[in-house]
Protein backbone atom coordinates (compact mmCIF):
# COMPACT_ATOMS: atom_id res chain seq x y z
CA UNK A 1 0.00 0.00 0.00
CA UNK A 2 1.56 3.30 -1.04
CA UNK A 3 1.17 6.53 0.85
CA UNK A 4 -1.35 7.75 -1.76
CA UNK A 5 -3.58 4.70 -1.08
CA UNK A 6 -3.71 5.37 2.65
CA UNK A 7 -6.80 7.36 3.68
CA UNK A 8 -6.35 10.67 5.47
CA UNK A 9 -6.46 9.76 9.17
CA UNK A 10 -7.27 11.96 12.15
CA UNK A 11 -6.72 10.52 15.63
CA UNK A 12 -8.55 12.26 18.46
CA UNK A 13 -7.94 11.70 22.15
CA UNK A 14 -11.21 11.50 24.11
CA UNK A 15 -11.20 12.28 27.81
CA UNK A 16 -13.25 10.09 30.12
CA UNK A 17 -14.28 13.13 32.16
CA UNK A 18 -15.08 15.83 29.61
CA UNK A 19 -15.74 13.60 26.56
CA UNK A 20 -13.72 16.15 24.53
CA UNK A 21 -16.67 17.53 22.54
CA UNK A 22 -14.74 20.24 20.69
CA UNK A 23 -11.88 17.93 19.78
CA UNK A 24 -14.25 15.20 18.57
CA UNK A 25 -16.33 17.54 16.41
CA UNK A 26 -13.27 19.24 14.95
CA UNK A 27 -11.49 15.93 14.23
CA UNK A 28 -14.53 14.47 12.46
CA UNK A 29 -15.00 17.63 10.39
CA UNK A 30 -11.31 17.63 9.43
CA UNK A 31 -11.46 13.97 8.41
CA UNK A 32 -14.62 14.51 6.35
CA UNK A 33 -13.16 17.60 4.67
CA UNK A 34 -10.18 15.51 3.55
CA UNK A 35 -12.15 12.42 2.56
CA UNK A 36 -10.61 10.42 5.37
CA UNK A 37 -11.45 8.77 8.65
CA UNK A 38 -11.46 9.77 12.30
CA UNK A 39 -10.36 7.48 15.12
CA UNK A 40 -11.47 8.24 18.69
CA UNK A 41 -8.94 6.96 21.21
CA UNK A 42 -9.24 6.62 24.97
CA UNK A 43 -6.21 5.59 26.94
CA UNK A 44 -6.81 3.88 30.27
CA UNK A 45 -4.66 2.40 32.98
CA UNK A 46 -5.62 -0.67 34.96
CA UNK A 47 -5.97 0.24 38.62
CA UNK A 48 -3.71 -1.87 40.77
CA UNK A 49 -5.28 -3.87 43.56
CA UNK A 50 -4.52 -2.44 47.00
CA UNK A 51 -1.76 -4.16 48.93
CA UNK A 52 -2.56 -5.78 52.26
CA UNK A 53 -0.51 -5.58 55.46
CA UNK A 54 1.77 -8.38 54.26
CA UNK A 55 2.65 -6.35 51.19
CA UNK A 56 0.80 -8.59 48.78
CA UNK A 57 -2.39 -7.70 46.98
CA UNK A 58 -5.50 -8.16 49.09
CA UNK A 59 -7.67 -9.05 46.10
CA UNK A 60 -7.14 -10.65 42.72
CA UNK A 61 -6.20 -8.35 39.83
CA UNK A 62 -9.02 -6.99 37.68
CA UNK A 63 -10.07 -8.88 34.59
CA UNK A 64 -8.33 -6.76 31.95
CA UNK A 65 -10.47 -8.07 29.07
CA UNK A 66 -13.65 -7.17 30.94
CA UNK A 67 -12.26 -3.75 31.84
CA UNK A 68 -11.26 -3.08 28.22
CA UNK A 69 -14.76 -4.06 27.03
CA UNK A 70 -16.32 -1.70 29.58
CA UNK A 71 -14.01 1.13 28.50
CA UNK A 72 -14.78 0.46 24.83
CA UNK A 73 -18.54 0.53 25.47
CA UNK A 74 -18.23 3.75 27.49
CA UNK A 75 -16.15 5.42 24.78
CA UNK A 76 -18.70 4.40 22.14
CA UNK A 77 -21.49 5.94 24.28
CA UNK A 78 -19.46 9.13 24.84
CA UNK A 79 -18.72 9.58 21.13
CA UNK A 80 -22.37 8.93 20.23
CA UNK A 81 -23.51 11.45 22.86
CA UNK A 82 -21.26 14.14 21.37
CA UNK A 83 -21.57 13.37 17.63
CA UNK A 84 -24.82 11.42 17.34
CA UNK A 85 -25.45 7.74 16.72
CA UNK A 86 -24.38 7.76 13.05
CA UNK A 87 -21.02 9.44 13.70
CA UNK A 88 -18.86 7.10 11.56
CA UNK A 89 -15.87 7.45 13.91
CA UNK A 90 -13.73 4.41 14.71
CA UNK A 91 -13.42 3.60 18.42
CA UNK A 92 -10.19 2.38 20.05
CA UNK A 93 -9.31 1.80 23.69
CA UNK A 94 -5.63 1.61 24.51
CA UNK A 95 -4.00 0.44 27.74
CA UNK A 96 -1.05 2.45 29.09
CA UNK A 97 -0.02 6.03 29.66
CA UNK A 98 -1.96 8.79 27.91
CA UNK A 99 1.10 10.27 26.23
CA UNK A 100 2.53 7.02 24.93
CA UNK A 101 -0.88 5.64 23.92
CA UNK A 102 -1.85 8.71 21.91
CA UNK A 103 1.56 8.94 20.26
CA UNK A 104 1.49 5.26 19.27
CA UNK A 105 -2.00 5.55 17.78
CA UNK A 106 -1.02 8.69 15.86
CA UNK A 107 2.22 7.21 14.49
CA UNK A 108 0.69 6.60 11.03
CA UNK A 109 -1.94 9.36 11.26
CA UNK A 110 -2.01 12.61 9.36
CA UNK A 111 -3.24 14.63 12.34
CA UNK A 112 -3.66 14.22 16.11
CA UNK A 113 -6.31 16.26 17.95
CA UNK A 114 -6.32 16.57 21.73
CA UNK A 115 -8.04 18.75 24.25
CA UNK A 116 -6.01 20.90 26.61
CA UNK A 117 -6.14 19.75 30.23
CA UNK A 118 -9.13 21.19 32.07
CA UNK A 119 -6.94 22.14 35.00
CA UNK A 120 -3.38 23.32 34.45
CA UNK A 121 -2.32 21.54 37.64
CA UNK A 122 -3.40 18.22 36.11
CA UNK A 123 -0.78 17.02 33.61
CA UNK A 124 0.27 20.54 32.65
CA UNK A 125 2.85 19.31 30.21
CA UNK A 126 0.88 16.49 28.56
CA UNK A 127 -0.07 18.55 25.51
CA UNK A 128 3.39 20.12 25.39
CA UNK A 129 5.11 16.72 25.55
CA UNK A 130 2.81 15.29 22.88
CA UNK A 131 3.48 18.22 20.52
CA UNK A 132 7.24 17.72 20.72
CA UNK A 133 7.15 13.92 20.40
CA UNK A 134 4.46 13.48 17.72
CA UNK A 135 5.25 12.28 14.21
CA UNK A 136 2.31 14.22 12.74
CA UNK A 137 0.81 17.69 13.25
CA UNK A 138 -1.03 18.15 16.55
CA UNK A 139 -4.06 20.34 17.22
CA UNK A 140 -4.65 21.23 20.88
CA UNK A 141 -8.19 22.45 21.54
CA UNK A 142 -8.08 25.12 24.25
CA UNK A 143 -10.83 25.01 26.89
CA UNK A 144 -12.37 28.24 25.57
CA UNK A 145 -13.04 26.57 22.21
CA UNK A 146 -13.62 22.99 23.29
CA UNK A 147 -16.85 23.77 25.12
CA UNK A 148 -15.64 22.31 28.40
CA UNK A 149 -17.05 24.36 31.28
CA UNK A 150 -14.56 26.20 33.41
CA UNK A 151 -14.00 24.49 36.76
CA UNK A 152 -15.54 26.14 39.83
CA UNK A 153 -12.11 26.57 41.40
CA UNK A 154 -10.97 28.69 38.44
CA UNK A 155 -14.08 30.88 38.63
CA UNK A 156 -13.58 31.31 42.37
CA UNK A 157 -9.90 32.16 41.95
CA UNK A 158 -10.70 34.80 39.33
CA UNK A 159 -13.36 36.33 41.57
CA UNK A 160 -10.97 36.39 44.53
CA UNK A 161 -8.29 37.99 42.36
CA UNK A 162 -10.67 40.75 41.23
CA UNK A 163 -11.67 41.41 44.84
CA UNK A 164 -8.01 41.59 45.92
CA UNK A 165 -7.17 43.96 43.08
CA UNK A 166 -10.15 46.17 43.92
CA UNK A 167 -9.14 46.20 47.58
CA UNK A 168 -5.53 47.07 46.78
CA UNK A 169 -6.65 49.84 44.44
CA UNK A 170 -8.68 51.59 47.12
CA UNK A 171 -6.28 50.90 50.00
CA UNK A 172 -4.97 54.02 51.72
CA UNK A 173 -7.41 56.34 49.92
CA UNK A 174 -9.98 57.41 52.47
CA UNK A 175 -13.23 58.38 50.89
CA UNK A 176 -12.28 57.05 47.46
CA UNK A 177 -14.94 54.95 45.83
CA UNK A 178 -14.41 53.26 42.50
CA UNK A 179 -16.94 54.12 39.81
CA UNK A 180 -20.05 52.01 40.02
CA UNK A 181 -20.65 49.39 37.40
CA UNK A 182 -23.48 50.04 34.91
CA UNK A 183 -26.77 48.93 36.36
CA UNK A 184 -25.75 49.54 40.00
Amino acid sequence: MTNQDKPYTVVVGVSATSKSPGALAWARAQAEANGGRAIAVRVHQVALAAAGPSGSSSRPPQDTDSLRAQQHAQLARDVAEVLGDDHGVEIRVIHGSRRRGLLNEAREADLLVIGAPRRPSMSPLLAHRIVYAATCPVVVMPPSISGVPEPAISRSARSLGRAALRSAGTSGRPGYRPPSAPGD
